[in-house]
């Protein structure tokens, strides 16, 4: 791995990435509406508001948790 290469768990599975990365850019990468999950990154509740400018680092755990209608 390069100096700007690092690794995060989302959902339980590990992922490499490079670079800056958001939170934004993690909830696009699964192909998730962000109007439409909730994520917990190292035990906090983010706003949506605050998934563009919330970066991810090496080593971050986060659950990315898509809401659902039933009945």
């Amino acid at each position: 791995m390069s100096e700007s290469d690092f690794e995060l768990v989302v959902n339980g599975r590990r992922l490499r990435c490079h670079g800056r990365i958001t939170v934004a850019d993690i909830v696009s990468f699964l192909e998730q509406d962000p109007r439409a999950v909730a994520v917990d990154c190292e035990g906090r509740i983010l706003q949506r508001e605050a998934f563009a400018r919330t970066l991810v680092t090496d080593g971050s755990r986060m659950e990315v948790v898509r809401f659902v209608q039933g009945g």
